[in-house]
């Protein structure tokens, strides 16, 4: 295994608010929240980007960003999500670690999304609160 950041979280060294884990997956949200529930969901095997996993684990991560997606309609009151992962540094992707963005969108600001973190300190934010509210409406 990688010694990645999200490899790190896998392997229990660095904390993490967890949103859902089984065998194969594990969903934490984002420290740096650009809206409240941004959550990413990671296979806990390492490959390096979507590129290199394997089929079915990528729709198995897919799978469980959808339940995210659809738990974050249903609990935290968003008006849709953004689903996507970036490939490559020159694709936005920051950790070497294939993961999906689940990105709950809000009514309200600039073109009708509301980012509700951009610029704000997360640091208080109850992420553990927002992983256990997100947890329930997983189905």
């Amino acid at each position: 295994m990688a010694n990645d950041i999200f490899c790190r979280i896998i392997k229990g060294e660095v904390p993490s608010s967890v949103v859902y884990e089984d065998d194969d997956v594990i969903a934490i949200l984002d420290i740096s929240q650009t809206t409240r529930g941004h959550t990413l969901v990671i296979p806990k095997e390492h490959y390096d980007s979507f590129l290199s996993c394997p089929k079915d684990l990528m729709q198995k991560v897919y799978a469980v960003a959808q339940r995210i997606g659809q738990a974050e309609v249903s609990v935290l009151g968003a008006k849709g999500v953004n689903i996507l992962t970036n490939v490559g540094e020159q694709a936005g992707q920051s950790v070497p670690h294939f993961h999906v963005h689940v990105i709950p969108r809000y009514t309200g600001g600039e073109g009708g999304f509301q980012i509700t973190m951009k610029g704000q300190d997360t640091s208080a934010m109850d992420l553990p609160r927002l992983a256990f509210d997100i947890k329930k409406g997983i189905k």
